[in-house]
């Protein structure tokens, strides 16, 4: 369910729900609450942070929702009391599981159940867990289309999806902006207790932690040294390029426009709230295969963020006949979270997209740029030598975990080539056809040393070390983001650190630790 290749290249993260509806319906908490006029003009907004009622009276705050009392002092006990008892059958009424079974969902094999989030002034998180003892190839559950949200709902239309996913933009700008506008609606919309559920989420992830672009820019220094730092950077300036095209969907939209004639989306909500909602969709989308481009992203009640992602697991939401599904991979007892795979994602993707990151993740790795120098002469030569063999002239190398030892073996033949400065020699490479092998001791070794040097620069970039980042996680009490940004940054110090090994397992491998380097006029870019 890899969700990364949808977005444009993607200021400052938002550390706030995410959408919000207009006054009159009970607000929700996360998708943007914003107050509109019936004028085509800039709307004045307001935000909120926690579920309110409106009213003339003051208000008092317990747990997470805020609760109102009377002017009349003497009666402010009791209405607390009442609104409480009001807000557990508003809870009741509009419960998540019983509202897809009123409208289609088949009997299935799974219960809502929570757990406490990390931060008290959050509300608990809901997760699905097995509601029976389940086997592998059991069907947990079977959500119909009619309560699946796509594009083909939101735009109706398989042409203008392609046109506005193909040139501006992606599928995930097009579902928050179709949330937000159903929240306007309050308890109208259709969507409801699933738009409150999503509040309740408040698109966070396994350890109640939200995606790294809501993060303030203190958290985001917890990343300093990993690429994913400037990921984050790019995708929110990704994000506001989506959002400044959110028009062209109003107005190619039939249903938007003509439910919303006025509200053009970038007057009725802001920046900052539409970059909540998109996080907040990006945390659940699920990418369906074999189905047309308009149902490809969907968002499907009972799926992710209320199923936990899991690297090593088989199983996944797939599209069947009328209906989305999941059938478990593995054996389940009454009550344990249910957990799906979230594609061969590398654990930067896993923190961006959804806020954790998975120390088992067989599909992490780091990647390497190389560049051959275009200021050397023979750098026509050595790109068509290059890209006999495979190698573009900017070449991305990719260390998978495990595996870095066959990832330093790969990007030697390529920074060979750049060593190469003799005529004659890049005479004697073009002739050949195979990868360029080791010519001397001396080239070998410069080429050896330069991976080398770039390795510990790599290392040298991070403010802690190993040792230090494996104290910080023994601390029961750390912030949980930073929690899940060392985790990130400690394995990737672990696949640097196996690749300098392997690179100085070789240096001493080489026949004469005397010679000296060669020269390197021209030598390849390392990035």
């Amino acid at each position: 369910m890899d969700v990364s290749s949808s977005y444009l290249h993607q200021t400052k993260p938002i550390p706030s729900p995410i959408l919000r509806p207009p006054l009159h319906p009970p607000p929700l908490s996360v998708l943007a609450r914003v107050s509109f006029s019936l004028r085509p003009r800039r709307r004045t907004t307001s935000y909120s942070f926690r579920p309110s009622r409106k009213t003339n009276t003051c208000s008092a705050s317990s747990g997470s929702d805020t609760l109102v009392a009377s002017n009349r002092k003497e009666d402010s006990s009791k209405s607390v009391v009442s609104n409480k008892e009001e807000a557990a059958a508003e809870e009741d009424e509009f419960d998540l599981k019983s509202w897809m079974h009123k409208n289609g969902l088949p009997p299935c094999k799974v219960v809502l159940k929570e757990k406490p989030s990390y931060d008290k002034n959050h509300r608990p998180i809901h997760y699905v867990a097995a509601s029976e003892d389940l086997q592998a190839g059991d069907v947990a559950f079977s959500v119909p289309n009619s309560l699946v949200v796509t594009l083909e709902r939101v735009l109706g239309n398989e042409n203008i999806a392609e046109l506005l996913t193909t040139n501006k933009l992606s599928e995930l700008a097009c579902l928050a902006l179709y949330l937000m506008y159903e929240k306007k609606q309050g308890k109208k919309s259709f969507w409801f207790p699933y738009i409150r559920e999503l509040d309740r989420q408040r698109g966070r992830g396994q350890l109640a932690v939200e995606s790294p672009l809501l993060w303030t820019e203190t958290e985001l220094a917890y990343l300093t040294g990993s690429p994913t730092k400037h990921e984050v950077m790019e995708r929110a300036e990704g994000i506001k390029r989506e959002y400044n095209e959110l028009d062209t969907v109003w107005f190619m939209a039939g249903s938007l426009f003509q439910q919303y004639p006025y509200d053009i989306p970038t007057e009725a909500f802001p920046f900052e709230i539409f970059k909540q909602a998109f996080v907040a969709v990006q945390s659940c989308v699920v990418h369906l295969q074999k189905v047309s481009l308009a149902r490809r992203f969907a968002l499907v009640p009972l799926g992710p963020p209320l199923l936990a992602y899991r690297s090593n697991c088989k199983s996944m939401l797939t599209a069947v006949d009328g209906a989305v599904q999941l059938v478990v991979d593995r054996p389940y007892k009454a009550g344990e979270p249910i957990v799906v795979w979230c594609g061969p994602q590398p654990n930067s993707k896993l923190l961006l997209n959804y806020g954790f990151v998975d120390d088992d993740n067989a599909f992490d790795r780091l990647v390497v740029v190389g560049a051959l120098n275009t200021e050397d002469p023979q750098y026509q030569a050595k790109r068509m030598v290059a890209q006999r063999n495979g190698k573009l002239s900017v070449q991305t190398f990719h260390v998978s975990v495990g595996k870095e030892k066959e990832a330093v073996s790969d990007m030697l033949p390529y920074l060979r080539l750049g060593y190469v400065s003799d005529p004659s020699e890049m005479q004697s490479v073009i002739s050949s056809q195979g990868p360029i092998c080791p010519v001397s001791p001396c080239m070998e070794r410069a080429v050896l040393g330069q991976l080398a040097d770039y390795f510990e620069t790599r290392l040298a970039g991070y403010p802690t070390t190993l040792s230090e980042d494996d104290s910080m996680l023994a601390d029961f009490n750390l912030d949980p983001k930073k929690r899940v940004a060392t985790q990130l940054v400690r394995l990737e110090k672990k696949m640097l650190n196996a690749c300098l090994k392997a690179t100085v397992d070789l240096i001493n491998q080489l026949p004469d630790n005397t010679v000296s380097p060669c020269p390197a006029p021209y030598a390849p870019i390392l990035r």
